[in-house]
This record gives C-alpha cells, structure tokens and sequence, in this order.
C-alpha cells in the first residue's frame, strides 16, 4: 500500500500494518545520542592535562631514584577513579529520570485514537497534532483545523509557518495554533530531528563561565610551571647540587604548583549537584544549569501552572444583556462539541456543560495566544467567539464593569459573544455581541506564599507576565504574597514601545495581556539589563521566551515543546522544587570558590618559592612527599569536605577576580614566610638542611592552617572542627617516629621552634584578616 492510499485512511493504519512496519524496522526509534562507553568515560578522566603532568613528575620521581617522593601520584588514581564513579553516577540517574518525561504521541490505529511512546510511531501512522504538541515524525498534512506551527527550535525563525493539506511538517516542530493530523513519512533516522524529542536522555558538560575561569587558571599554569621549574633546577645545578637533589628539588617545586585536585573537586560539586537535582525530580540538561540556578537574580513567572496549580473548573455563568444561561449553555456545548484537542480552559467548560449538540459545524478559527481568541461558525447560528472578556468585548460598558468586579477576585474569566461576521484577519468583528462571561475557579498553590518569600529572603525579583487580564493576574499574584511592585501593566500598551520595556519592567511586577513575543522580549529587556533571567512556564506560548532565558523552567506536564526549550524540567510538577534546586545551585558555586581558593593559593605559594630560591640559588626547602603531605592535610582531604558543604548564600559575578583577589596576597604572604623561616633556620640558627626542610614543612602546614580557615568562611562549628582535625593530624604525623622518618621530618631545636610559632602567628593574622579586604572590595 502506498503512502497516499494511506493518507487518506481515516481509521489510520490497522494492527497488522503496524505489526509488518515494527518487523521492517520502519519504527520512530530515535538515534541514540553518543554517549559515551566505559572505556571513553575512562579515557576523558584518565588522559587529562593534569594526570599527565603528575605522571611526567612521577616518572622524573623515580629516574632520580627517589621513589618513596612519588606519593603525589596518588592524586591521578583518585582523580581517575572519583571522575568515572561520578560520571557515571550522573549517567543513571539521567537515565532513570529521562523515563518520566519521554514524549508520547497521539495516533490513530483501527479506527481508535491511542496515546504511545514517540519510539513506538511507524511509518505512515496517522499522527493527531494538538496546541503545545511536538511533531515526533516527518508528516504530511492530512487534515487542518487552523493549523500553525512553529519551527523555531529547527530554523530559528520565530513566525508562525500555517500548514494546509498536502504541506510537509518536520519533526521537533511544534503547534502554536489550530490541530490536525498528519501521515508520518518519515522516521527515526530519517528525519529531520528524529532525536530532538528525546533530548532527556543526552547530559552535556556545556561550557560555564565558572568552569571557564578554572581553565584560564590552569593554562596560565601550565605556561609557567614550565619556565620556573627549568629555572630552578638551572639554578640548583649551576648551585653544584648533584644532578639526582637538583632533579628531586624541582619535581617538588612543580608539583607544588600543579593544582591537582582542582578540576576534581570541582567536577565533585557540578556532578553531585545534579544528582542532588534528579533525586528532586529536576532534569537539567547541562552541567552548567546547576551554575546558571545559583546566579539567577530575577524570575520570570508565567501565572497558570506555576502561580496557579492549573487544575481549571467551571465556577459560574454570568448571561450578559438580554441572554440567559440556556442560550450560553448551548454555544458552550456546540464549541465543546467542535473542538477535537480542548485546551485546559475548554476541556473545564466541557466538564461542566458537555458536548451534546445538534449544530453543524462550518468553520473553525482556533485559539491563538496572540490574539486571545477562538471562532468557530456554525449552521443557521453564525459565528462564535470564545476568548479574553477586556478583547472580544472591548468597549462594552456593560461587560466592562462586570468584568472588573469579577477580574478583581482574581477568577478566571472567559467571554462568549456571537456575530453574524467572521473574523477580520486577528480581530474579531465590530458588531460581536456578547453572550455571557464564563467565571473558572484556578487555585492558587499551597505552597506558593512560602515559595514567593524565600526568593523575596534571597533577593531574587519576582516578574509575573501571563496572558491574562492584569487586573484578574494581579489579584492572583497579591494572594499568592508576591510584592506589588508599581501597578499592574497591560502590555497591549506597549507592544509597538520595545524601547520602553526595560524601564516598564524595571518599576513593575505585574504584566497582563502578554503576547508570545512580548514574553520573549521581556526577558530579553531584563538581560540587556544586566540580570540574570530564569522563566518557567508550561505552555506553547511560553516556548520563545524559555528559550531566551538564561535558564529555561518547564514542568513535566506541560507541553513537549516546552520540555524540549527547558533547560531544567521540574518532573514532578512541583513547583516547591525550585527553591531546592536553587538552593543546590548556589551550594556548588559557593563550594568551588572555597575549594579553587585553596588550591590556587598552593599554586601562588609555589610559584613564588620557586622563583625566588632559583635567584637566591639555595636548596629547594621541601622534598616531594613533605609536600605531598601538606596538600593532603590542607588542600585536599578539606577540600572535599568543602566542596559537598550546604551554604546556599547568593553568589555575585566576580568568580576569577575574587579568587584571584584572595589567593595571590595569601600565597605571596605563605610564600614569604615560608622562605624567610627556611633561610633563618639554616643561616641563623645553622640548622643542617635536614631540619631546615622540616622547619619550613611546619611552618607551611601552620600558615596552610590559617588558609584552610579563612578559606571556609562564613565559619561553622563544622569546620572549625575539621581545621582542628587536620592539625591534629599533623601532629600525629610528627610524633609518630614510623612516619616522621618517611616524610624525612627532624626535630629541630627549640629555639628555632619559637620562631616557627612567631613567623606562623605573623602570617596566619594577615592571610585571615584577607577575606574581609576581598569582600570589601567586591
């Protein structure tokens, strides 16, 4: 059977033609996204630039004889081992959430409408198209009730494209406007976005500008580690060390530089914050989400499904001039009757009155979020017009006064008017008469005032834009504990003023009548204002400006082109996640800055040792295990512990800078004292080099102490806790004598141990007094 016999079947396929496509492999199955195999999870956090120097280190180790110096190479296990657990990890857990937000797809099969998995589509199925639904296959058109598409995910073009009979649809294009159905033509593999609709699946680490700024920090490293180890060790071996101390010192000196657990530790936070995301029934699609959520400083809300638990039900009829509820009653019926996919709106009307009607359908405009309205003509009773009350009834004296009553209560409202004219393009006739004001109940979420005063606590602005009238979107929002900044905007007044958008949302919180675009705009508007912008909504209307946002918020309900433009699905429906998941966001950030701080102060540190014993051409003042054993105790073991800590404090822009800011003085202040300890301990006390290196190895666990502290703040009980804890594992260190001779630590005289405790005091004061000078300046 040819696909245009098949076309116009319109019972659709029958078991058996399905049976014979599945067997043919002519199925919608998507092309698995690339994921990665076990052995390419291995290779991408095995063969990193940071394992790589730690190996070429590791290998100098042992050339020089030296193997016992070689424990830092425990760092490229660990970072191998904790990435691939954690990837994968994040890998099932995506796998197991993607299961509740697969698309379906609504067919036709042996005469019986079906819903089915999008993957369960084969070719020539009859596939019904309904508002906010997102095309599974490549379809040709077999029938149109005003349908529109948008094809902006695919081309990027935002304008509505409308498709007659005959016209070809591409999958992962969506209907703004009107049903229909279509004949799939081709799918899977062969179509032209066969994988779009099961984006859920795929988990890409997206380049964030915080994940940027450690990269930056790493190659400026990988430049100079280079030239001050070669410096060095030209310097120790012009100094006549033996080839084996002077190879020894500078392996010491660049793995003290090299920040080996930075990139780890970092990916620990992004990863176990998505995780944490997907155990709250949150899908993001990035890595970078949980980054973009702790920076969001302004919510964009759309008032139904999120505001609003967008369960509709028909309240009230309110008969307009001399009609009466039966007159209503039936237009409301003979629309119900005429409409194969109801929106929520509809589908509350059909509940109430039913579909039982006896008029003939002769033409039908559906309803489109830009204009606010549905007609549909009927036989012998003319047109009938279905939509927002302040639009089709714009003028109406009457009307007008009822509507501002009833739009106060914060009802949702609803007119329908007929006329014996049709639609004149996107207006409605002059001489529409209204029949009645149909009044729905939208509750408002039992857990919306507490949402609302957490982010109002967190200085996140809260923006409602709806489709609704702003007086009605204003009384919602009111009960609902959103501040009223200004006064509620009807943005039908600034349609044709973009310019003045900017300065409208800056001085109000509440805009009603706001068309598609105006939503996309609007964000647009608040970015071009400096903020960082996140915008939930549910529905096809709300598509263009998801897209736009900085972070795009959908609901597992809403519509499958939405879940596709989102980059966080709230799968659960629960609104109450948000601040959860914003609250993991700005816990990661917040922890990657106090880890980062470490570790690029160890850089710092070892930088400026390293330069500046090449000059005065002394001894390197550790050996590789010494100071593998103070990035052990003050970089690496807190730092995981800092990385996983719960702080949920606002994070600012300034990532690099405030890194910067704290870790340079604070390595040049450790650096230093470092340096002027080792030189006292073998100039002015005549310590043999022995005791100077583990002179030197205390002080900087001392002054590594001070770091870690300072590091941590905002302080807890926690914390102070764990700085005691790596100090007293310092001292066990010590006084172990088995452990002591393997990190080659000697006592030294008591005297030289006063001036440890001094040249510790001295520097430890001035690095934790640094926090306040950077938070000051930021």
């Amino acid at each position: 059977m040819d696909n245009s016999s098949i076309a116009t079947k319109q019972g659709g396929l029958t078991s058996v033609e399905v049976a014979e496509r599945v067997a043919k492999g002519q199925v919608n199955k998507a092309v698995e996204p690339p994921g990665r195999s076990f052995a390419q999870i291995f290779a991408a956090n095995a063969f990193t630039p940071v394992n790589f120097i730690m190996l070429v280190l590791f290998v100098l180790v042992l050339f020089s004889g030296n193997p016992a110096d070689g424990l830092f190479v425990g760092v490229v296990i660990s970072n191998t081992v904790v990435g691939v657990v954690q990837e994968i990890r994040a890998r099932r857990e995506l796998e197991r959430l993607e299961v509740l937000t697969e698309a379906q797809a609504v067919v036709i099969r042996d005469g019986e409408t079906m819903e089915i998995d999008v993957e369960d589509v084969v070719l020539d199925d009859l596939v019904m198209l309904s508002p906010g639904a997102q095309s599974p296959v490549d379809g040709v058109v077999t029938s149109s009730k005003g349908l529109q598409l948008d094809e902006s995910l695919l081309t990027g073009e935002s304008d509505l494209v409308e498709k007659d009979g005959g016209d070809m649809v591409l999958s992962g294009s969506f209907v703004a406007v009107g049903s229909g159905t279509i004949t799939a033509h081709a799918v899977g593999a062969d179509s032209f976005a066969g994988s779009l609709t099961t984006e859920a699946r795929t988990f890409s680490a997206a380049q964030s500008l915080l994940r940027m700024a450690v990269n930056r920090i790493l190659r400026w490293l990988i430049v100079i580690i280079p030239i001050a180890s070669g410096l060095l060790f030209i310097s120790l071996i012009t100094s006549q060390m033996d080839f084996s101390d002077a190879l020894q010192g500078t392996v010491a000196a660049a793995v003290a530089m090299v920040p080996d657990g930075l990139v780890l530790l970092t990916s620990i936070a992004f990863v176990a914050g998505i995780i944490e995301f997907s155990r709250k029934k949150a899908l993001a699609r990035e890595l970078s989400t949980v980054e973009t959520l702790a920076r969001v400083d302004v919510l964009v809300l759309d008032k139904t499904g999120t505001i609003t638990s967008g369960e509709i039900a028909f309240a009230k009829l309110h008969p307009l001039g001399s009609h009466n509820d039966e007159e209503a009653k039936a237009a409301l019926a003979a629309l119900g009757s005429a409409d194969d996919a109801p929106n929520n709106t509809m589908s509350a009307i059909i509940a109430a009155i039913g579909t039982e009607s006896d008029w003939k359908t002769v033409a039908i405009e559906p309803f489109s979020s830009a204009r606010k309205w549905s007609a549909t003509q009927f036989e012998n009773h003319g047109w009938v017009y279905l939509g927002a009350p302040d639009i089709l009834l714009d003028g109406d004296a009457e009307s007008g006064e009822l509507i501002n009553t009833l739009g106060a209560t914060g009802q949702r409202l609803i007119a329908i008017a007929c006329s014996q004219s049709g639609p004149d393009g996107d207006s409605a006739p002059g001489d529409v008469e209204g029949l009645a004001i149909v009044e729905l109940c939208d509750e408002i979420r039992s857990d919306a005032m507490d949402i609302f005063e957490y982010f109002a606590q967190q200085d996140v602005t809260i923006k409602v834009i709806s489709g609704d009238n702003p007086t009605t979107v204003a009384a919602i929002s009111q009960r609902a504990g959103i501040e009223q900044l200004g006064m509620p905007v009807d943005a039908r007044d600034l349609l044709d003023m973009d310019e003045k958008l900017g300065e409208s949302l800056e001085h109000n919180a509440i805009f009603g009548r706001v068309a598609p675009r105006q939503k996309q705009a609007m964000v647009q508007a608040l970015q071009a204002d400096g903020h960082v912008v996140a915008m939930t909504g549910d529905g096809v209307n709300d598509v263009l400006a998801l897209k736009d946002a900085d972070l795009g918020i959908a609901m597992g309900s809403g519509s499958a082109a939405t879940r596709s433009a989102a980059d966080l699905v709230l799968t659960n429906d629960a609104f109450a996640t948000l601040p959860i998941v914003v609250n993991e966001g700005r816990k990661v950030i917040n922890n990657v800055e106090r880890v980062a701080n470490l570790f690029v102060t160890k850089a710092a540190y070892a930088v400026l040792l390293t330069f500046v014993i090449g000059i005065i051409g002394s001894p390197f003042p550790f050996l590789p295990r010494q100071l593998t054993l103070i990035g052990t105790f003050s970089i690496g073991i807190p730092g995981f512990f800092l990385a996983l800590s719960p702080e949920v404090t606002r994070v600012k822009s300034g990532f690099l800078p405030r890194v910067l800011s704290f870790s340079i003085p604070a390595g040049i202040i450790a650096g230093t004292a470092t340096v002027i300890a080792y030189e006292m301990g073998r100039r002015n006390f005549d310590l043999p080099l022995d005791e100077a290196r583990s002179l030197a190895t205390i002080t900087l666990l001392g002054i590594g102490l001070a770091i870690l502290l300072a590091a941590s703040r905002p302080l807890k009980a926690w914390k102070i806790v764990l700085v005691a804890a790596m100090g007293a594992l310092y001292a066990l260190v010590v006084a172990i004598p088995s452990t002591r001779a393997f990190f080659e630590i000697d006592l030294f005289p008591a005297s030289a141990w006063m001036m440890v405790i001094i040249t510790v005091a001295i520097a430890g004061a001035l690095i934790l007094v640094l926090p306040s000078l950077v938070k000051r300046r930021g």
